[in-house]
């Protein structure tokens, strides 16, 4: 397979098929991240798309899963999503789920009879980053988008018959808006009630404008009993049933699993043995 720069995926697609269709993130300027640093946001040619589906049908004798990439690859047109979708129900009859990154403004662009189109061809699932329902943190972060308008484009999708999982980052509040962050953030996710929740843990990148803010001292990193305590305070405020969640990335201090709400209280339990410094991983072996 032929890759321009980095390639991120999600977890849950570690052992997925992943063919670029678009390059890079189509907006690309939140503060925190330097995920994409090494390309623009482009459409990649369609001809290398058919070249890569079908040289992966000679590599691979079963392809269960397609993740396709870059960061906001839901930004290709509805006619060259279809076509694509077309073409992987034609050379990988066995494909169980095709899944993609998908920004809020992908998200809004597209028609309802798009979206539902493109779920008909295959689109199983999307992946979206929250990162705060706080909007004076996803101002401060340059997200482009308010709480409301991540809110929307997420129920849009649901309502569309596609998966959604979500993503929020832990500490990206500083210490200033710890509470908030976490209180609005679930309020948010509550009010998409998303397939699958994921939160991080935030992570200063060098190079990005959030460890400019770290040095000068205008930005605040909260230590390991700051991140527990708003986790703390995230779970008991998110009401979302049925939900999966998971806080199993390598940049959480610790490892929460479970079903909302169901298992709520068996996490808030676990965040309070962490509280306690059990099960937490120390800071050299954090990653993105």
């Amino acid at each position: 397979m032929r890759y321009l720069g980095k390639v991120y995926r999600p977890p849950s697609e570690a052992y997925s098929l992943i063919v670029q269709v678009t390059y890079g993130c189509s907006h690309n300027r939140c503060a925190f991240c330097d995920m994409y640093d090494d390309k623009h946001f482009a459409l990649r040619p369609m001809g290398e798309i058919v070249e890569d589906f079908r040289m992966a049908r000679q590599a691979y004798r079963s392809v269960r899963r397609i993740f396709l990439a870059d960061g906001d690859a839901m930004m290709r047109p509805a006619k060259d999503l279809a076509s694509i979708l077309d073409l992987i129900a034609g050379l990988f009859p066995e494909c169980e789920r095709v899944t993609c990154y998908a920004s809020p403004a992908s998200l809004k662009v597209k028609s309802e009879e798009e979206l539902r189109m493109l779920r008909s061809k295959g689109l199983a699932m999307v992946y979206m980053g929250l990162e705060s329902g706080c909007d004076a943190v996803l101002e401060r972060m340059n997200k482009g988008h308010t709480a409301a308008a991540i809110v929307e484009a997420g129920q849009k999708a649901r309502r569309c018959g596609l998966a959604l999982s979500v993503t929020a980052i832990s500490g990206l509040g500083s210490r200033e808006l710890m509470e908030r962050h976490a209180v609005d953030t679930a309020r948010a996710l509550s009010a998409m009630n998303p397939e699958y929740i994921g939160l991080l843990t935030l992570m200063v990148e060098p190079g990005t404008p959030l460890a400019q803010w770290v040095s000068e001292g205008s930005f605040q990193v909260l230590g390991v009993e700051e991140v527990l305590r708003e986790t703390e305070l995230f779970l008991q405020h998110i009401d979302s049933p049925g939900s999966v969640f998971r806080m199993n990335h390598a940049s959480n201090y610790l490892t929460l699993k479970g079903t909302l709400n169901q298992d709520k209280e068996a996490l808030l339990q676990r965040v309070r043995q962490g509280l306690a410094g059990f099960g937490l991983r120390s800071e050299s072996m954090r990653a993105l």
